[in-house]
């Protein structure tokens, strides 16, 4: 085994579908008998999280990419490095198929892999002078409008210097993760996750002409609720906070980062072709990394 990794946390989310406990117990055995400490949890309560966190060194999250999310951003100011074994749908930031679990953890523990940081964006809501809201995303930060109200109006401002109001159903900032997700899907662009940026794309603008945009990580972004009744306001779409006119959002980089480990063979451009179902060229063997 390898001394880096005498406690591993192992977490997983039993609702997960297709999540056979059988599974966890087998990779509970597995690293038992190479007398390595397995600390198991499958709640979602933060405070839960961190004391596990708090004993391992490592983590590996059995699931999703919700579940990787939750996990990683919980575990950032930690530095706690997360590992994925994908039992989810897309598997974006889950590396490991679960058909591959076992060669892929034996590499880590014999010290193959490669440590990677991302981003975190750290959000602040206020009302006035009343903090209504503090939490950290990985993917992205959204401003929505309400199912029972119409376009809502947002005051974008950077560094303290006015940009621009859009009138949207939403406005996203993303991290360089999270632009292969929600800001993907509105048309904004991929970032490789070693860049220092964001991605700042309206969802639905009532302008065509507003077009997504990236900024320096090294920036402030705050965002002015201008016109719009119950807008909300999340991050991952795991925590939430009900925004009123008038309402000031605060966005900056974290100063945590989380720290992702990869099995060896791991390419980011492999992993796009496969999930965004990127086509080889006819005719041809399918190129590796």
């Amino acid at each position: 085994m390898s001394a880096s990794f005498k406690t591993i946390a192992l977490f997983s989310r039993p609702q997960t579908d297709g999540l056979d406990g059988r599974i966890l117990d087998e990779i509970d055995a597995w690293l038992s008998q190479r007398g390595i400490q397995v600390i198991t949890q499958t709640s979602r309560s933060v405070r839960l999280i961190q004391a596990a966190g708090h004993r391992a060194d490592l983590a590996l999250v059995v699931g999703g990419d919700g579940t990787m999310l939750g996990v990683a951003r919980t575990l950032a100011p930690l530095h706690v490095p997360v590992v994925g074994i994908n039992r989810g749908r897309l598997g974006f930031i889950t590396d490991i198929p679960l058909t591959d679990w076992q060669s892929a953890l034996t590499a880590i523990l014999d010290g193959q892999y490669a440590i990677e940081e991302r981003t975190l964006i750290e959000a602040q809501a206020w009302r006035g002078e009343r903090q209504l809201f503090n939490a950290r995303a990985l993917n992205d930060v959204v401003i929505s409008r309400s199912s029972r109200a119409g376009m809502i109006e947002i005051e974008v401002s950077v560094d303290g210097l006015y940009m621009y109001s859009p009138r949207a159903d939403g406005l996203i900032v993303a991290t360089p993760t999270g632009s292969t997700a929600y800001a993907l899907s509105v048309g904004g662009p991929l970032m490789h996750p070693s860049l220092r940026g964001f991605v700042l794309a309206p969802v639905a603008p009532q302008s065509l002409s507003n077009r997504p945009i990236l900024l320096p990580d090294s920036c402030t972004v705050e965002l002015t609720i201008h016109h719009g009744r119950h807008a909300r306001l999340n991050c991952d779409m795991q925590t939430f906070s009900e925004l009123e006119e008038g309402d000031r959002v605060t966005l900056r980089r974290s100063r945590d980062a989380s720290r992702f480990l990869h099995p060896p063979g791991y390419s980011y451009y492999a992993t796009l072709r496969s999930k965004l179902n990127w086509h080889e060229i006819p005719g041809l063997e399918p190129r590796r990394g």
